[in-house]
């Protein structure tokens, strides 16, 4: 299939069919069409102009554990064929670099004035062993490209991690990061969610079980625990909203005017309340999911959920193509 012949309109790019149903309902909700462009397969023809329309990007920088190891090269073609012709895209190639690197992240992060976990980048094991001598514990070993706290483990010594460093799970692109443990002053993270480049709303997500895998897709929980597919449990418990948090929060505002800056337009920011009153920044999701219970409990208030949101944003979008 040429993504060439495809028709005009609005395009999710992605590569995880499991996190289109909540955006799938909400464009049904809206009455608005819009279509899948799948970033693990098909071709282009370089020659012939891309379909007119708006392209939101949900490449995610852990695609490569769901069989799909080729796709951020897939995705870089298709974006800078795109971005040839002038098409709209949300979220565009040089976002998809700050998705498939915590590297790029944390420069630009700290170029900008925010505060991120002491890191040391390791290029292979053997290197990543002796940076972690460095590091006081406990201390943290992520990759640098994971998703959903992939490939993230504290480690309370560094006898406890030199054990463990054989079996330690593979990185996808060989790059390793000795960070420091931030402690924070109670057991949970804030993601704050941005759309239009615009703050939405602020979730607490409780970290009580000592977990990294805080993705809030509903996919992501039936994962972690597949008991609940069967079971009529309350998987939005883990994430509710932070009401004391708001767009007139300067933190939120200078967020908002790096977001703009580096051209990042739907985004989930997480950030951790350290006990020296530090807000600390160590990640930037720019393929965001949403939890379907607190979704579901907003609009059972009359609130605008976010994906609600993010349909009218990209239809708002659609609209001034002119297509």
């Amino acid at each position: 299939m040429l993504y060439n012949d495809l028709q005009n309109g609005i395009y999710i790019m992605h590569e995880n069919e499991e996190w289109i149903p909540p955006f799938k309902e909400a464009f049904e909700r809206a009455g608005v069409e819009f279509f899948e462009l799948d970033l693990s397969k098909g071709g282009i023809n370089l020659d012939k102009e891309p379909p007119k329309g708006v392209f939101w990007s949900r490449m995610s920088a852990s695609s490569h554990t769901r069989a799909h190891p080729f796709a951020k090269e897939y995705a870089r073609a298709i974006f800078a064929w795109l971005q040839s012709f002038n098409r709209r895209i949300v979220n565009p190639l040089c976002v998809l670099e700050l998705e498939v690197s915590k590297v790029a992240q944390y420069l630009a992060l700290n170029k900008a004035g925010f505060r991120t976990p002491k890191t040391l980048v390791a290029f292979g094991k053997a290197d990543l062993l002796e940076l972690a001598k460095s590091l006081q514990a406990p201390f943290i070993i992520k990759h640098n490209q994971g998703g959903k706290g992939l490939g993230v483990k504290l480690y309370e010594s560094f006898d406890e991690f030199k054990a463990e460093l054989d079996g330690f799970e593979e990185s996808i692109d060989g790059i390793y990061l000795a960070q420091e443990y931030v402690k924070s002053q109670a057991p949970f993270i804030t993601r704050l969610e941005f759309i239009g480049g615009k703050f939405h709303y602020a979730v607490r997500v409780d970290t009580s079980d000592g977990g990294f895998e805080l993705c809030p897709a509903e996919a992501c929980e039936l994962e972690r625990k597949p008991q609940l597919a069967a079971a009529a449990c309350d998987i939005g418990a883990k994430f509710t909203v932070r009401e004391d948090i708001n767009a007139e929060f300067p933190f939120v505002k200078e967020l908002e005017a790096f977001l703009k800056h580096k051209k990042i337009e739907i985004a989930g920011v997480e950030f951790i309340e350290s006990v020296e009153n530090e807000l600390v920044v160590y990640d930037i999701n720019t393929n965001t999911n949403y939890n379907k219970a607190l979704e579901d409990g907003l609009r059972a208030k009359g609130l605008q959920g976010a994906a609600d949101r993010v349909v009218e944003f990209l239809h708002t979008e659609f609209k001034k193509e002119r297509v």
